[in-house]
């Protein structure tokens, strides 16, 4: 197909500039930091904060204060109303619904013109750019591309205002050469309701020539599994032969990654995955044989970093840039972005693997740990562990999360599981066994408090009912393809509340 070949030669050329950040990545931050304060100079915040004025980073930091959702709401509550000029150029007319915080249910997180083309178009054109040169002889253009997003439903919230999940707000706004080979329909895509969305989106797309699934692995599960009980076909290449791709973001891949080899039972199958959020696209996989990301320089997106071992919240004092991180460190996100977000604490964190050119893997949350015992255990660790007891057990994972047992009387601490599967183990024992070793193994921390049972007693493993988390995230409202279980917790809080959903 002309138009394929095309499309190809297109998207690569910008593996030129791509691998102008790689071999010069503190160049073009340093550029892009200038020149966002240029672009911002004449809004409310920019007069605020002096952006004129600054010259260097450290003016910066030092004018410019960190922030978090709370800090952020006015000015957003400001552009819903319909101010311009506020916190980037022009009028902002898209906010896209996040996960919420202590004091907000949700977070609506502006989306600019020159966010949306600059940062999550871009990553997506970039990360076809990245496929086609690790896969030069690939045609995706001759297939659909079927895109699982979450609930979708566009909301007009002000004058000119609109909220969605990002996913909707991108769906909404595709340039026509991603649209004319995106599925399900428009209609479908931007379902509210996401159990009749899923149906109706299984039912429209085994009947086209799908080659790429971008979606997070949990729904894309239950998405793919729904397409299988449809058309009685044993696997999802019975359905779709020339699927060869899946783009997958918003958790770790390695808890699924069993149970999507077993669908898609082909060595030629690729998985990729990404970094997007409502805030902006960080990352991408960019080498198929490794599995950290490349940290995307060009997007519109200034990056700071807080260690997590000094981490205190918008107090934090030791803040860095990308010039000063160090391999295997644990650092909080901060951003500036082309969205209007200045200093804003993304509250991910992540861990560099290579310092030229970046790459890193996300390790957590800086509110999703556990920490009750000094053992200081981050989803990464957790993640590792189970997928080490599911692989050695042969059991399928759902989803999981965890909370801490506290001390009570003479009775020591541990750590309490909650786990859903698709595919139990036979033996419970042996897989809390593993999980426990693995736990052991990756992080010291935890190993000496569980040495001798000091502090840390066995973990304890509940098995819960298939749909008990899908349950709970009906009741909070958070049913749906970008919607995410919280890992781990410092408190009880969530995870008495999913084992209340129980029925008994």
């Amino acid at each position: 197909m002309p138009f394929n070949a095309l499309f190809s030669w297109v998207i690569k050329k910008r593996i030129h500039q791509i691998d102008l950040f790689r071999k010069f990545p503190l160049e073009v931050q340093e550029e892009l930091f200038r020149r966002m304060l240029k672009t911002a100079a004449h809004t409310s915040f920019g007069k605020a904060h002096d952006f004129n004025h600054i010259k260097i980073y450290s003016e910066f930091k030092q004018k410019v204060p960190l922030q978090t959702y709370e800090g952020l709401k006015k000015d957003v509550d400001q552009l819903i109303a319909g101010e311009k000029n506020l916190l980037w150029p022009g009028t902002t007319s898209w906010f896209a619904k996040s996960s919420g915080t202590t004091s907000h249910r949700s977070k609506f997180i502006p989306v600019t013109k020159d966010s949306l083309f600059e940062c999550h178009y871009k990553g997506g054109k970039d990360l076809l750019a990245l496929y086609y040169t690790n896969y030069p002889d690939r045609k995706l253009y001759n297939a659909k591309h079927l895109i699982i997003g979450g609930s979708a439903k566009i909301n007009p919230i002000g004058v000119n205002s609109y909220l969605g999940d990002l996913s909707a707000i991108i769906v909404k706004n595709l340039p026509w050469w991603a649209e004319i080979r995106r599925t399900p329909s428009r209609e479908i895509a931007l379902m509210d309701d996401w159990e009749k969305k899923l149906d109706k989106m299984a039912k429209q797309t085994i009947k086209q020539d799908v080659c790429i699934i971008a979606g997070v692995p949990s729904w894309t599960l239950v998405l793919c599994n729904r397409i299988l009980e449809i058309t009685g076909k044993k696997n999802l290449k019975e359905v779709w032969p020339n699927l060869e791709l899946f783009m997958h973001g918003g958790v770790s891949f390695l808890p699924y990654k069993k149970e999507f080899e077993r669908l898609i039972p082909d060595s030629s199958m690729h998985y990729i995955e990404t970094y997007n959020a409502s805030e902006g696209f960080f990352g991408i996989q960019d080498d198929p044989n490794s599995d950290d990301l490349l940290l995307m320089l060009d997007y519109g997106i200034f990056y700071e970093f807080i260690p997590m071992s000094s981490f205190d919240g918008v107090k934090s004092k030791e803040v860095i840039t990308l010039s000063e991180v160090e391999l295997n460190t644990n650092y909080a996100l901060v951003i500036s972005t082309n969205g209007g977000l200045w200093r804003y604490i993304l509250g991910d964190t992540i861990s560099f693997t290579s310092l030229l050119p970046y790459k890193f893997k996300i390790t957590g949350r800086t509110q999703s740990f556990i920490n009750c015992f000094g053992e200081e255990v981050i989803v990464d660790n957790a993640e590792k562990a189970i997928y080490e007891a599911c692989k050695k057990t042969n059991s399928i994972l759902k989803e999981y999360t965890v909370a801490p047992k506290f001390m009570s009387d003479n009775a020591k601490g541990a750590h309490e599981w909650v786990i859903e599967f698709i595919s139990e183990p036979k033996d419970l024992m042996e897989f809390n066994v593993i999980l426990d070793t693995k736990l052991r193994d990756t992080n010291s921390d935890y190993d000496t408090k569980r040495t001798k049972d000091l502090a840390l007693e066995m973990p304890i493993v509940h098995l819960v009912p298939n749909g008990t988390f899908d349950r709970w995230l009906q009741a909070k409202g958070k049913l749906g393809g970008q919607n995410k279980v919280p890992r781990l917790s410092n408190n009880r809080t969530i995870l008495e509340e999913i084992l209340s959903t129980i029925l008994l």
